[in-house]
């Protein structure tokens, strides 16, 4: 039986459907691989496609399979559309050889003029590795790369962390000058800002060629081109090196769940027909996106995504990737107005099978390049196994994006706090699939982008404009960055096995991102990121920052994601007040408005010294120091150890646990329970016993621990809208 089907026994009933899964996988795999070799032998379609320089000469293939002809033209011959024609090979292949080293040379511009359907029409190559756009004529072409002249990599010694806290950025709009920034000043100028904020990851949108700017990159037209809106392909390897002596990963944000329509810069109709790459008919079209969707059935499909999965490992060694639209790509229906409410919903007809063995394949290629690489799901729907390995049912991927997370926050944050139901917002933290990882997120670039509002401006709104001085005493204002801090350490602490933050809004960056169109009037205004915010010195900005530098290197420090799921020690819900346990660390919040509560006892496992490592009420983070940096020593009485807290309204602190075992000749007294002690869990016994209530009492032996687990939930909860981004994506015609 697959490990699947055991984490999950509530899918017994589908066993049959996973074995089919299964099946198709192996069946496929064996197809691809007929010829002996592996995965990785298998996608190396960009050492074969496109153009090369080898021994003396120039070759050029093509795999253009509903084509009539072929031909090569750009600057080498004038532009001439036939004067250098291809040769049809086997299989759909073109083959053009140009003898001498002089007959192509870097940055040389060309395009591929294909006849088909009484027509012929000029494309970019489909492994064009650099593409760029005319300024006046505003057409796109392919530039040659030399492969001759390689990057000299220093990277050989990096090796990743093994805790994941990501930094979510876009290389375009990383700099604070009006203007598109470039792969090396995101390298000498933001990566040493992610160094410094503690984060060991970033994750790249937009790196994949894209034609229309504002689709934040997820309108992909050429596949193997690293986006020349930022710079020339050395410049994203110089990027890409030094995240790596930083000892910082890079996972690229890769988008194989479509393509942009356009078929004069992108992949579309390059063959003269509809089912190259993408389905045919209505099914080969995206209703929501305006996009191609992938005919994942096909094996030269298959060929062409994992080559592209391989190149940007290889070529450009990215540590892995996040893949962008995974739930669209898993069923028929792209998981519009699906509400996932039933196991059902993962196992009918409107599953997409072949997608799912598509990713297995994907995954297993990954791992196998880089057994350190990582892979990330964007998947909505909550589909069982999807962060499980192939071996045990599962899709493969390693992480899975929580999705359901930032939703929850912005549906919180429309109420007052003093309604806020904390079991409900505890509740959506354990909404993880068991055995399965899950990256915890406040909010991503979707909740930033123009229609949207941050975390922040939502706290804040106008306030922001006018009363972010440190000077300046604003009880809106205070709010929010009170909140602001707990709502991070809270998805922090108990939201998922590692961490993702967007650039900028570690600090609250104020605003919307709005990128330069004719309805704003080309502006970069909203387009970039504003670092002197905190780096000024009178803001208030400054104090974010700090807190989430602090926090992220206490989690880290302190390997919290090595217990998987926190332990809740007390909840008192009308107090909106709650502590949980990971990995030596305690976690307190006290969401309430305006009560602060004395003399509370959170029950420990073990007894021994608690010291508070972090508060959000400390004066460096704006707070008013009423939570005092101070070591607890445990209380012990019925058997149970507990510390006495005083825990302030709209306040969050951590403290670090320093076990200290008595030795068994000198076994300390135990304090006595007062007459009628409840007899509960741990966490409901501290909800209603005070410090008061317990007296002196006589010594006793023996010491028992009661542990209040923090089960995961078998499912996860998905939301029934698909992501904001794709409003906001345009397909240029």
């Amino acid at each position: 039986m697959y490990r699947v089907l055991e984490l999950n026994p509530q899918l017994q009933r589908f066993a049959g459907d996973i074995d089919l899964r299964m099946n198709l996988y192996h069946n496929t795999k064996n197809r691809l691989l007929s010829q002996g070799g592996t995965l990785r032998d298998f996608a190396q379609g960009h050492h074969y496609f496109g153009i090369h320089h080898v021994d003396g000469a120039w070759i050029y293939r093509e795999w253009a399979p509903g084509a009539y002809q072929l031909y090569l033209t750009g600057d080498f011959n004038g532009w001439n559309q036939t004067s250098h024609p291809l040769n049809r090979l086997d299989n759909g292949v073109w083959e053009l050889v140009l003898e001498g080293d002089n007959a192509l040379w870097e940055g040389c511009k060309v395009k591929t003029v294909v006849d088909a359907n009484m027509t012929r029409t000029e494309h970019i190559p489909l492994y064009a590795r650099r593409v760029v756009q005319d300024p006046k004529t505003i057409t796109f072409c392919a530039e040659v790369v030399d492969n001759w002249k390689t990057y000299e990599w220093t990277d050989e010694e990096f090796k990743p962390a093994e805790s994941l806290f990501i930094y979510e950025a876009h290389v375009g709009m990383a700099q604070e000058e009006g203007k598109v920034g470039s792969y090396r000043e995101f390298a000498d100028l933001v990566l040493p800002r992610v160094k410094k904020a503690g984060y060991n990851a970033i994750q790249l949108m937009a790196i994949m060629e894209h034609p229309y700017y504002g689709s934040f990159g997820y309108q992909v037209s050429n596949f193997f081109a690293a986006s020349s809106w930022f710079g020339k392909p050395e410049d994203l390897k110089y990027l890409v090196n030094t995240a790596h002596k930083l000892g910082i990963r890079v996972l690229l944000d890769v988008v194989h769940s479509h393509a942009v329509k356009n078929t004069a810069e992108g992949i579309n109709m390059f063959d003269g027909t509809t089912w190259q790459f993408f389905h045919d008919g209505e099914k080969g079209d995206h209703p929501a996106w305006g996009t191609k969707c992938f005919n994942y059935g096909k094996d030269e499909v298959i060929h062409f995504l994992l080559s592209n999965l391989a190149f940007w490992m290889t070529e450009y060694h990215f540590d892995g990737f996040r893949f962008d639209g995974v739930t669209s790509m898993l069923y028929h229906d792209h998981g519009l107005g699906t509400a996932f409410d039933s196991d059902d919903k993962y196992f009918s007809l409107n599953t997409d099978v072949e997608a799912i063995t598509y990713l297995q394949l994907a995954n297993e290629l990954i791992h196998e390049v880089n057994p350190n690489a990582i892979t990330i799901a964007e998947d909505m729907s909550g589909m069982p196994g999807m962060c499980l390995p192939v071996i045990d049912g599962g899709v493969g991927f390693d992480y899975r994006l929580g999705m359901g997370l930032p939703d929850m926050w912005v549906k919180t944050v429309k109420v007052q706090d003093e309604f806020w139901d904390i079991n409900q917002m505890w509740g959506e933290m354990c909404l993880r699939r068991p055995g399965e990882k899950t990256v915890a997120y406040v909010e991503s670039h979707d909740q930033a982008l123009v229609g949207d509002k941050t975390m922040m401006f939502r706290l804040a709104d106008a306030a922001m404009y006018t009363d972010m001085n440190n000077d300046c005493h604003n009880p809106v204002i205070d709010r929010a960055i009170a909140l602001h801090k707990m709502i991070r350490l809270f998805t922090l602490g108990g939201g998922g096995d590692a961490y993702l933050n967007f650039m900028g809004n570690e600090f609250g960056h104020p605003e919307w991102i709005d990128f330069p169109r004719e309805g704003n009037g080309w502006s970069f205004h909203y387009c970039r990121r504003q670092w002197s915010l905190k780096n000024n010195g009178f803001l208030k900005y400054e104090w974010l920052n700090e807190f989430d530098k602090d926090m992220v290197a206490l989690t880290k420090e302190n390997s919290m994601f090595n217990q998987r799921m926190a332990d809740m020690m007390l909840m008192k819900g009308p107090e909106q007040t709650c502590a949980f346990y990971r990995n030596g660390l305690m976690f307190v919040f006290n969401f309430h408005f305006a009560n602060s509560l004395n003399n509370v006892l959170v029950p420990v496992h073990q007894p021994g010294e608690y010291t508070v490592v972090l508060s959000s009420d400390d004066k460096k983070y704006g707070g008013y120091e009423n939570v005092k940096m101070q070591t607890y020593s445990t209380k012990a009485f019925d058997g149970k150890h507990y510390i006495e807290l005083y825990i302030p309204a709209r306040t969050c602190f951590v403290l670090k646990e320093k076990v200290v075992l008595p030795s068994p000749a000198e076994e300390p007294a135990a304090e006595e329970a007062p007459k009628q002690a409840p007899r509960k869990c741990a966490a409901k016994q501290a909800a209603e016993v005070t410090v008061e209530a317990v007296a002196e009492a006589k010594p006793k032996r023996k010491r028992t621990s009661k542990k209040v687990s923090g089960e995961a939930a078998s499912a996860e909860e998905a939301p029934k809208k698909t992501s904001r981004k794709r409003a906001a994506k345009k397909t240029e015609e």
